[in-house]
Formats: structure tokens, sequence, C-alpha cells
């Protein structure tokens, strides 16, 4: 016999979901989990997700796509935001996608040289050799290609 989760139990969900959105935009993924660590059945889980999904305040594409123009904005690269919307528990093909999307927009080679040209300004009083390699380790975990940060340190 399937015990049904009371009302109060729905409400409670629903609620503790509503606040986590309140301080950001979340993905299907992040819900389920915050959801699963106050030990909320699967039942609810499903139930609130669902309710979610249909006011449309879950919607993975779109929080893909402000991921990613949050984190240009910043600059990241597409490496580690790739990798922080997998962890987010994003599919891979909206990854790809948006990606894609991004791209055509987005010029990772002059990101990279101005991010690199600042980052080299406050190691002058270091020998240039030693402060071309930790602006090259900065950017790499920036999560920039390592081709285009190659041709930027170059350019220092």
């Amino acid at each position: 016999m399937k015990i049904t989760a009371s009302g109060s139990e729905k409400a409670k969900a629903r609620e503790s979901a509503f606040r986590l959105l309140k301080l950001r935009p979340r993905s299907e993924y992040e819900i389920r989990q915050k959801l699963e660590r106050k030990q909320y059945t699967d039942d609810i889980i499903d139930e609130t997700t669902e309710y979610l999904k249909q006011l449309q305040l879950i919607d993975d594409r779109r929080f893909t796509k402000a991921w990613i123009n949050s984190r240009l904005a910043r600059p990241f690269g597409l490496n580690r935001i790739r990798q922080e919307l997998k962890l987010k528990g994003i599919e891979d093909q909206i990854i790809k996608e948006e990606l894609a999307t991004a791209k055509e927009t987005f010029t990772e080679d002059e990101a990279v040289l101005a991010l690199a040209q600042r980052r080299f300004k406050r190691y002058k009083n270091i020998e240039p050799i030693k402060a071309k390699r930790r602006t090259y380790e900065y950017l790499v975990r920036r999560g920039f290609s390592s081709a285009a940060i190659t041709k930027a340190v170059r350019h220092l």
C-alpha cells in the first residue's frame, strides 16, 4: 500500500523550492538535490519540480542561457562554464547547443588577451617569465582554451 504525501509536506517542499529560487535561478537538478537533502520523498520532489516547471520557474535551457551570459561577462572561459553546467545537472545536449550559440557572439581571443594584460600588470615586480607563467595558470583556472591563452601570453 502506497502512502500518499500530506498536503502540508507538499506545501513545505514548494515553499523550500521558492526560497531557493528567490536567491537565484536554479536548474531542475539543483532543486531536486536540495529537496532530497531535506529528506522529502521522491513523489513530493517529482510533484514539486513539475509544479515549478508549469509555473515556468525552472527551465534548464533558460537557466543555461542565463548562466552562460553571466559567466562570460565576468569573463570565464567556455571550458569552465561547461564544467559548471555539468555540475548543475544540465544535459550535455543543452550545454552543447547553448555554448555554440554563445560562441557566435563571444570572441575568446579578445577576452583572454584583455584579461591577460590586466593580470600581467599585477606582476610588474616579478621577473617576466614568472609573471607570464602565473598569468597563464590564472587563465587556465578561468577555463579558457590553451590555444587562446598561449596566443595571449605571447603578446605580453
